[in-house]
């Protein structure tokens, strides 16, 4: 199925990349995937530009704001505008706010120029769809999707770059997928994710400690949704001969509501529910796929999951400090530089290889060069420590 390989966090700036030096980071960044292309296939391309980290260091090769949440969209934007499914066969579909929609219609469009039969496109659509889901609506961390991208290959490979936005914080999270062979879309589905800071408490419903949890909710949607109704009320039910607190203690100032559990569901959102109810979903991926599937019933199932039968679900943060290359501080472990210094010489070869006037190419391998030695410095002065 599929798996995620990182997250990345990011300051929100604005503006864009003027055009001068975006025309250059398409032609830049064009050249860079046709030379790792010819040396190590497309297969190789995918699984790179699903590392955070090399997609970080690539957009920095072709010149952006090195913490810029723009490095995403830019990067993303120049990667699309360079590549041609006929003639690297790689397709780079969607892109920011309304782009985005238009994926599943690109993933169509280049399924029929790579001769993909009609249930793959089918399955890459579906694929497209429901990543989006799973980081929006499983992972309540705060960070609302507006940019998602999907990369395929003409071999039916594919990888996702998708961007999540914090209004509060101004800050941006980037989600990195690569197709993998992880058996479950909605257990576990990470392998590395990477960023600065941690929620304090973010629902993870892609967690194994959530496993009970997601089936449970499965099993409340198969029994009719109308009995759920008592544990989300909106207003207090008036019973004339039952006695309240205040009769007996009148200095007592309690709300006058204050439902079981912190979420309201309105009555278009239990319709939603009892739509799946008629659906029966088998499994939790078939529950989260239902049109109207949202945040909001995803979290009140997973809260009565955890009231009424005291499966609780994961609420930590699934963004972990771990790295590809390791950490500069030995946490969580120390640098493998055996894997770090094949990354370099992998982007090195690629920006030496590629068809660049000698200028661009100097300046670009000038950046690499900062960019390597910055890190390496890094290392030595916290080994010498």
């Amino acid at each position: 199925m599929v798996a995620k390989i990182g997250t990345a966090h990011l300051p929100l700036h604005g503006g864009r990349a003027p055009w001068w030096l975006f025309k250059r980071m398409v032609k830049l960044s064009g050249n860079i995937t046709e030379a790792l292309v010819y040396e190590y296939g497309a297969s190789e391309f995918l699984r790179r530009i699903s590392d955070p980290h090399w997609f970080q260091a690539l957009s920095c090769v072709l010149g952006f704001d090195w913490h810029s949440s723009g490095t995403t969209t830019t990067t993303c934007g120049a990667l699309k505008s360079s590549l041609n499914p006929e003639d690297h066969g790689i397709l780079v579909a969607g892109g920011k706010g309304r782009a985005s929609r238009r994926t599943p219609e690109e993933i169509e469009a280049a399924g029929e120029l790579f001769s993909l039969s009609t249930s793959s496109i089918e399955d890459l659509v579906h694929y497209s769809r429901m990543v989006a889901k799973v980081d929006n609506t499983c992972i309540q961390d705060g960070y609302q999707l507006y940019h998602h991208v999907f990369f395929l290959t003409e071999g039916g490979e594919w990888a996702v770059v998708q961007q999540g936005m914090n209004q509060e914080y101004s800050y941006a999270r980037r989600y990195h997928w690569l197709s993998s062979k992880v058996e479950d879309l909605v257990e576990n589905p990470h392998q590395g994710i990477c960023c600065d800071s941690r929620e304090e408490e973010a629902l993870d419903m892609t967690a194994p400690e959530s496993k009970e949890a997601r089936q449970i909710s499965v099993e409340l949607v198969q029994d009719n949704p109308e009995h759920l109704k008592k544990y989300f009320q909106s207003k207090p039910r008036l019973e004339v001969s039952q006695s309240s607190l205040h009769d007996y203690c009148p200095e007592l100032n309690l709300p006058a509501h204050h439902p079981v559990l912190n979420t309201d569901l309105t009555d278009r959102d239990l319709e939603v529910l009892k739509r799946a109810w008629e659906i029966q979903p088998s499994n939790y991926e078939e529950l989260l796929g239902l049109e109207g599937m949202g945040p909001k019933k995803i979290r009140a199932l997973a809260l009565i999951s955890d009231l009424v039968y005291g499966s609780q679900p994961s609420w930590e943060d699934p963004v972990k400090y771990t790295f590809t290359h390791g950490g500069k501080d030995g946490f969580p472990y120390p640098v493998d530089r055996e894997v770090y210094d094949h990354s370099i010489s992998t982007l090195q070869d690629a920006l030496e290889q590629a068809r660049l006037d000698k200028k661009d190419r100097y300046q670009a391998l000038k950046r690499l060069e900062g960019l390597v030695s910055g890190e390496q410095k890094k290392i030595k002065k916290n080994t010498n420590v």
